[in-house]
């Protein structure tokens, strides 16, 4: 059959980025896989062209001589393969007259990767018509599943039927009354705060996003108490946290958006990181306009979009914000 031992444009992205980090692990962060899956791509790459193009060992990746012969004949066809894909775009966007409707929340707005893909919009599809709509934590969820808007700036973990491309990822923080009696510690650990409740988003939200940011269950097995409000926006949960002494977990960029005198923001020392994406409908994938933002972000995943922010220090000063611990550009 023709074209069956053909390698693939995604085989040939994969053999170009490994060759340049000589690190599966780091290759495969760029390339959004897992290890295994390059793993694969590169070893039926090698099987379809007959020849080895890497050696391994548990310490090091080389590229192979005979590899290193064909880099430049790979990255010419991987280079015209996405300037051809470029052209139809182009072509696509400017014939089109297309809009795009983007969902964004407070926090979304002030991450460097944000800008980062609707820079790469403008600039790559400057006749692509974007529409900012500013939603709440509900209604990123609704608004991508009426069709209100095509596609949201989010915080993992979504609905499994969307389309997920990660773009960073980004320290989580406490959020504390200044009255409470660990606002005055430079950091804190999940055990720490269990002697008061979590704040309780509404239950629109949908039940693994809350648990997420609620650390529900935590790891030592004590089971997590929730106050009885029901908030969709930050300022409202901060507002939460305040008045009545709960506790809460954010973005580190919250600590740069809501400056509060009321409230503290402290690192947790044990406390995984969440993960910035932008998502639109499985379904809708094909349309055009989530072509063009599709292509943007297989460019931004190409060009090496930063995924991990500096680790944070520890701060001193209680009354300090910590806004260096949110990713910046």
């Amino acid at each position: 059959m023709a074209g069956v031992y053909d390698p693939s444009v995604q085989q040939l992205r994969s053999l170009l980025t490994l060759a340049e980090e000589l690190h599966f692990g780091r290759a495969a962060a760029r390339l959004y896989l897992t290890q295994p899956a390059l793993s694969l791509q590169i070893s039926t790459l090698e099987r379809r062209l007959g020849v080895r193009l890497f050696t391994r060992t548990s310490r090091r990746v080389e590229v192979t001589p005979v590899g290193r012969a064909l880099l430049p004949l790979v990255r010419n066809i991987v280079g015209a393969t996405d300037e051809l894909r470029d052209a139809a775009l182009s072509s696509l966007a400017e014939g089109g007259g297309l809009r795009l409707r983007v969902g964004l929340t407070d926090c979304a707005t002030a991450l460097g990767a944000t800008r980062r893909v609707i820079a790469g919009l403008t600039t790559r599809h400057p006749a692509l018509e974007i529409d900012f709509r500013v939603v709440d934590l509900v209604e990123q969820v609704t608004g991508l599943a009426t069709g209100r808007i095509d596609a949201a700036f989010v915080y993992l973990p979504v609905a499994e039927d969307f389309h997920i491309q990660p773009l960073t990822t980004e320290a989580r923080v406490a959020c504390l009354s200044s009255t409470d009696p660990l606002s005055q510690r430079a950091s804190v650990c999940l055990a720490d705060l269990a002697d008061r409740p979590m704040v309780s988003l509404t239950p629109q939200v949908p039940r693994a996003v809350r648990d997420f940011w609620s650390v529900d269950p935590r790891p030592d097995g004590v089971p997590v108490r929730y106050t009885a409000h029901e908030v969709s926006r930050v300022e409202s949960l901060l507002s939460a946290v305040s008045f009545d002494g709960a506790r809460a977990f954010l973005p580190a960029v919250a600590a740069e958006l809501y400056p509060r005198p009321d409230v503290r923001y402290l690192p947790v020392t044990d406390l995984p990181p969440c993960t910035f994406a932008i998502a639109w409908p499985e379904a809708d994938g094909d349309a055009p306009h989530l072509a063009l933002l599709a292509d943007v972000c297989r460019a931004l995943r190409d060009e090496g979009l930063p995924t991990d922010p500096p680790a944070p220090s520890p701060r001193t000063d209680p009354d300090a914000s910590v806004a260096s611990l949110a990713e910046r550009q």
